[in-house]
């Protein structure tokens, strides 16, 4: 496939990794610029490019960055791609400021979705980047950790949960988009590294009206991180 990823930070330069070397030809950017990727570019295979240019991939679009930052996006182009566009960012107030919508009740890839004018999937932003990095394993391995893929088709997610076999974790369909504030910062599925069926409890055990408070908790825990 033909893949953008727009993010050079810990997701997204691991997952350039992995998708070069599963044959994928892979275009990643940030916003200082292609000629500040020579060191990801060398390290990954991927090959440095313009948001604009990854924006344009025809096949699969990977959005790691923080939430503020997709206000910045070419949204000219993205609106109109006919790739698969996966969201694998997440919301943390205490960096992204406060966004309404967010706080109204839309998901955090809903709201992705709103702002470039395009559908997107959530995937790959319920592991931490070393768990990323270093916990992939063959399909029959019996310790593989699962991930959460969220979205309103079923084919853009079916494409997605392959990948997310294929680099070396489990795929658990996390039902659609506005469902996906479950793999969301604070959740108990989120960062745990579990199994599928442990996953899949944790997706069920969270509470919906504990929503805010659990994003708050979660907030104040990264921010010296953020």
């Amino acid at each position: 496939m033909e893949i953008g990823i727009i993010g050079s930070g810990n997701i997204g330069s691991i997952l350039a990794g992995y998708l070069t070397k599963l044959g994928h030809h892979v275009a990643i950017a940030n916003s200082r610029g292609p000629e500040t990727l020579t060191e990801v570019a060398a390290k990954t295979g991927a090959s440095p490019a313009t948001v604009e240019a990854a924006a344009r991939a025809k096949d699969l679009i990977i959005i790691a960055i923080p939430q503020k930052a997709m206000l910045k996006l070419p949204v000219e182009i993205l609106s109109v791609s006919e790739a698969v566009i996966v969201d694998a960012g997440n919301y943390y107030p205490s960096r992204d400021g406060k966004i309404t919508d967010i706080k109204n009740g839309l998901t955090d890839s809903e709201w992705t979705a709103k702002v470039i004018g395009h559908a997107v999937v959530k995937a790959f932003n319920n592991i931490v980047a070393p768990s990323l990095a270093d916990k992939a394993v063959p399909a029959e391995s019996s310790n593989r950790v699962a991930l959460s893929v969220a979205g309103n088709d079923q084919d853009q997610k079916q494409i997605v949960m392959q990948l997310v076999d294929e680099i070396g974790f489990d795929a658990i369909d996390g039902g659609l988009l506005s469902e996906s504030w479950r793999q969301q910062p604070g959740e108990p599925a989120y960062c745990q590294d579990l199994d599928r069926e442990k996953l899949k409890a944790a997706l069920q055990q969270s509470d919906i009206s504990k929503r805010a408070e659990n994003l708050a908790v979660a907030d104040e825990i990264a921010k010296p991180y953020l």
